[in-house]
């Protein structure tokens, strides 16, 4: 399924629940990461343009732009995974009774693979962009829609362990080990990071919601 940003969302939702292939978890991954997302948005909007917030305007207008910009491309991100999966499928479907038939096969499975693993990669680095994003605002963000800068927190970094998810699952067929062990090490640098930022703004966000 493509072009779920079209769709209804009560579309969307019965799209992901059926036996379908896509969307599945590295799309649905995106989809409730630019959710997450949306709530830094949310406080940049109303924060900026308030007397109270005028000292960081600019600083603000900047933040929500980059969220903006974060959204669109967990959209395009979220295509092209569903586009990676349905390229493994495609290989999968290859013939396999000779000799060569299974040789090409093969060949055509571990490069979708590699599109398969590389695109949650990418998803789960842009989902550390909207983790920065939310920290940044945790600290000057309209402190009567704070708590929503906590959410946009706690979304994101979810999205991040479970798009993940997906680069493991994957590279579990990977045979270029060199491949797999970088996509490896930059799995746990990503998963590290997302944590430390999902921290440092959720104890911001609590810290400014007590006065």
């Amino acid at each position: 399924m493509s072009g779920m940003f079209d769709c209804s969302f009560r579309k969307v939702l019965a799209a992901a629940a059926s036996d379908a292939p896509t969307p599945g978890g590295g799309s649905v991954s995106a989809l409730v990461g630019a959710l997450g997302v949306s709530m830094a948005a949310m406080v940049g909007n109303l924060t900026y343009g308030k007397s109270q917030y005028a000292a960081v305007a600019t600083e603000i207008k900047d933040i929500t732009g980059r969220a903006y910009f974060t959204m669109a491309r967990l959209e395009k991100l979220m295509e092209e995974d569903i586009a990676a999966f349905d390229n493994f499928m495609a290989a999968y479907r290859l013939p396999k009774g000779t000799t060569e038939e299974k040789d090409k096969r093969e060949e055509a499975l571990q490069k979708a693979l590699r599109g398969a693993t590389e695109t949650p990669l990418e998803i789960a680095v842009t989902l550390l962009e909207a983790l920065a994003i939310t920290a940044q605002l945790s600290r000057i963000g309209n402190k009567m829609a704070i708590s929503d800068a906590g959410v946009a927190a706690y979304v994101c970094e979810a999205a991040v362990h479970a798009v993940l998810l997906n680069v493991e699952i994957n590279l579990s067929m990977v045979s270029d080990a060199g491949f797999a062990s970088q996509a490896l090490e930059e799995k746990e640098r990503i998963a590290g990071e997302a944590r430390r930022l999902k921290e440092q703004a959720v104890a911001v966000v609590k810290e400014r919601m007590k006065g």
